[in-house]
């Protein structure tokens, strides 16, 4: 049984005017305090309509099992809309509560009431929207730090689109503005290439950077240019792509194995070497991106990554070999 959606407003002392944050619950107020966690879990969202069994996954794997009597608290973040994602979690199996906070500012993101609702949560979901608010409100703080807690005792942490894009050890946070594949092939160093480090890191995402809409809006070409880009600016040897399109998520279970659900492809893309041209304002050149294509119920695994592609793509002067897809 549903129960209906209750909004709170919280209000913070702040200087010189308060800080509102805006609080959607729904279910048990109270903390469910389930016991120690099976998981920690990842459910990566590739945007668009989400997928009920990557969601369902992702709170399975937290609370053990898949029809037993435990229940968990779901956290949902984000820096706007409202409640929808409520009555839709609640209604899963083992949900006891959701809680949606709308969170515009840093000093709210930080504030002791925020972090206590999601330390005690035992899943984390940040819902799709700007990635740069993300970036820009929620990092580094007293927030970054309870998401942190949540997975390291054993949680899931989720989210889709821009909640999918911070969630790799190498963020895209597009803050001055959205990149194409087009910009990105053409100058790898494009005003619109902007990026975040030092944010979440999660078992089995080292030198990850996500990607999301893949299909639908084109944008492995962006991905060749982001991947090409953490390797010639020095940040890693070696840099790992793991891409979903719309309608598609990919869970990762504690020992790194990666499985697809919903309706479209996952990819996985190796840059693996230094690029033969990497400048700005000049085309991109890489040989060799190695790719792995995966389908619903297929698995990658992360943790022990495979090493023969099913297929590669090379970029010469900003034009690709072949259909990457």
């Amino acid at each position: 049984m549903r129960s209906t959606a209750l909004v709170l407003t919280l209000t913070l002392v702040a200087a010189p005017a308060a800080a509102k944050i805006t609080r959607y619950l729904t279910g048990n107020a109270g903390d469910v305090s389930p016991g120690p966690l099976a998981g920690p879990a990842l459910n990566l969202g590739g945007g668009g309509t989400d997928v009920d069994a990557a969601l369902q996954a992702m709170i399975d794997l937290a609370r053990g099992c898949t029809s037993c009597a435990t229940k968990v608290d779901v956290v949902i973040l984000r820096a706007s809309g409202a409640d929808g994602y409520n009555d839709y979690i609640f209604a899963m199996n083992g949900v006891d509560s959701v809680e949606s906070l709308v969170i515009t500012k840093a000093s709210e993101a930080n504030s002791a009431a925020v972090v206590a609702t999601v330390s005690n949560a035992e899943v984390v979901f940040f819902a799709g929207g700007d990635q740069c608010n993300y970036v820009t409100l929620f990092k580094g703080g007293a927030l970054e730090a309870a998401v942190e807690s949540v997975y390291a005792r054993g949680g899931s942490i989720g989210g889709t689109s821009a909640g999918m894009a911070i969630q790799g050890e190498f963020i895209y946070d597009g803050c001055l503005g959205s990149a194409t594949s087009a910009e990105m092939l053409a100058n790898p160093f494009h005003r619109h290439a902007t990026f975040t480090y030092d944010y979440f890191s999660w078992n089995d995402m080292g030198d990850v950077l996500t990607e999301q809409h893949l299909v639908t809006r084109d944008r492995m070409g962006r991905l060749f240019g982001f991947l090409a880009r953490q390797i010639q600016d020095g940040r890693t040897p070696s840099a790992l792509g793991v891409a979903a399109d719309e309608v598609t998520s990919i869970v990762v279970d504690k020992n790194g194995l990666a499985t697809v659900y919903g309706d479209g492809n996952a990819y996985f893309v190796l840059a693996d070497h230094f690029p033969e041209l990497c400048q700005a304002k000049k085309p991109l050149t890489y040989s060799g991106y190695k790719m792995w294509r995966r389908s619903p119920g297929q698995t990658f695994d992360l943790r022990n990554r495979p090493t023969t592609p099913d297929y590669t793509i090379s970029v010469t002067a900003g034009v690709l070999s072949g259909n990457p897809y």
